[in-house]
């Protein structure tokens, strides 16, 4: 496979993605974390760094956006629930095994 179909289908994969998280507003960035080391803030984070690598203007909330389907204080409003003591637990233990210490915000 040549570097442009690659990228190409790379690129639909990200994007295929987006969309499923976006439908998926029940599924909370909590949860992706403790399962998979990832959510959507750190996905809008790559889309961010990526642009800066290459020089390309992107702003956080516009990363965001992009990757939530609207603007980050709207998703949260309407999709986002306060984070059980169980979630919270499970996330300070993956982020402590992952980084060695336990993460600022809790």
């Amino acid at each position: 496979m040549d570097k442009i179909t690659q990228t190409e289908l790379e690129a639909a994969a990200f994007r295929r993605l987006v969309v499923h998280l976006q439908e998926r507003t029940d599924v909370q960035n909590i949860d992706l974390m403790n399962l998979a080391g990832f959510c959507r803030n750190c996905m809008s984070k790559w889309l961010k760094a990526a642009a800066d690598e290459r020089g390309v203007e992107l702003s956080m909330d516009e990363a965001r956006e992009q990757v939530y389907g609207m603007p980050y204080e709207d998703w949260k409003v309407q999709y986002q629930k306060e984070a059980s003591a169980e979630q919270q637990a499970a996330f300070t233990e993956a982020f402590a095994r992952t980084h060695g210490e336990a993460p600022e915000s809790a």
